[in-house]
């Protein structure tokens, strides 16, 4: 278990691409409104077998001048994500050292979908395709191909640990600007599906054709999805947009099962108090859960009970899979920008579990978000919770600050 004491680290508005939609407008609409138009069901990625997908439909930019190790639709994702807060990296970089720009990327497939296809070929036709590099599946190629577009020079690396992989990235790119290691960090996460994980997943039996239901006393397990959500990180207050900081962070690693989480939530209630601990606030403080939620029987379990041990029963929460899927690598950023977006909304709108609204009576009670409820008063903290195999935990809070 990891805690320190953190001042907050300002966060720009986010890029996002997910299937609520591919800008920010867009996704808030949907979110708030309780309506993904990219979850849809098919079996693109499972033959045969039509599972509920959350399916980014965006049009990506082309990445032939990329280097042919590079072109991957995981890398295509997040340029695109990238485009969304060029105009805001550009001011923010100006006059700054390459040296001082950081680029810390948070992933699961990278270019396993560029692989799985270029196998396929391989078992047709006796030869690997034409455009195909071992290197497109490489972790760090996400990372390693922002930082060489913008010419960036600092610390530039991926984290890929399965779920938790782009909460840790954005608290990674925290440090750097805390320790005074870079002035300015680009950080989040990208995912995209492929057949490998859908597969992986569903010989889990952790899969559900149907919309998940997360916390629901019938619910079947998680749909995928993927994403990209990037943020923009440093000391400098954004002079055009809501202040919004990355308050305090709490990491743990409990061990207990290669896939399945620890049935007490005891790594979870580490992460959440440590993260409370390094933001400086009772728990009372937060106003909104965006939780890890990921509708199998055994995640939902253990995170009530976290909640009921750490949190006031009061505190409004909801986890918002079932409007972008399970998004792996990409969730903890993904779901970041979610907090972030109900930190901004001045109308005080709550994020919507979206569910059949049948509790399971065997797992504490949580206060889930109704369809258009809105908070009692303005929110200044916001917590998100992310949980992956092998027992790694993470909790972000983010922080709503006045602009000085």
């Amino acid at each position: 278990m990891k805690s320190e004491v953190s001042t907050a680290i300002h966060i720009s508005p986010p890029g996002i691409l997910c299937a609520l939609g591919d800008d920010l407008v867009s996704v808030r609409e949907a979110l708030f409104g309780g309506n993904s138009p990219g979850m849809r069901t098919t079996d693109a990625y499972s033959p045969g077998h039509p599972l509920r997908l959350g399916i980014v439909d965006a049009a990506l930019p082309d990445i032939g001048f990329l280097p042919v190790a590079q072109r991957t639709r995981n890398n295509a994702l997040t340029l695109a994500a990238f485009a969304r807060i060029e105009a805001r990296y550009r001011k923010l970089a100006t006059g700054l050292p390459a040296s001082r720009i950081a680029v810390v990327i948070g992933t699961s497939t990278s270019g396993m979908f560029e692989s799985e296809s270029a196998v396929e070929y391989l078992a047709a036709h006796g030869n690997w395709p034409q455009g195909f590099h071992f290197l497109q599946q490489e972790l760090g190629s996400p990372a390693r191909m922002l930082a060489g577009e913008l010419g960036a020079t600092g610390p530039a690396y991926a984290v890929s640990t399965a779920c938790t992989s782009s909460a840790k990235a954005l608290v990674a790119a925290a440090r750097l600007i805390k320790a005074g290691m870079a002035d300015l960090a680009l950080a989040g996460g990208v995912d995209t599906l492929t057949r490998f994980t859908v597969a992986g997943f569903s010989a889990l039996d952790a899969v559900s054709s149907e919309p998940c239901l997360p916390f629901s006393k019938n619910r079947k397990g998680i749909n995928i999805g993927e994403a990209a959500a990037l943020f923009l990180l440093s000391r400098e207050q954004p002079d055009d947009a809501p202040c919004i900081g990355i308050a305090g962070w709490g990491e743990s690693s409990d061990g207990h099962h290669i896939s399945a989480p620890e049935p007490t939530g005891a790594g979870a209630k580490l992460a959440i108090r440590a993260a409370l601990e390094c933001a400086r606030i009772d728990a009372g403080a937060i106003g909104y859960v965006n939780l890890h939620g990921t509708a199998t029987r055994q995640n939902d379990a253990m995170e009530s009970r976290a909640m009921a041990a750490c949190l006031p029963v009061a505190v409004p929460m909801s986890s918002t899979k079932p409007l972008t899927g399970h998004t792996l690598g990409a969730a903890g950023a993904l779901e970041a920008a979610i907090c972030w977006l109900a930190l901004a909304d001045d109308r005080r709108r709550l994020p919507p579990q979206v569910w059949d609204g049948v509790p399971d009576p065997d797992d504490p009670p949580l206060h889930l978000v109704a369809s258009g409820e809105c908070a009692a008063a303005p929110l200044k903290y916001a917590l998100s919770t992310s949980f992956a195999f092998g027992g790694s935990n993470t909790a972000l809070i983010l922080e709503r600050m006045a602009k000085t």
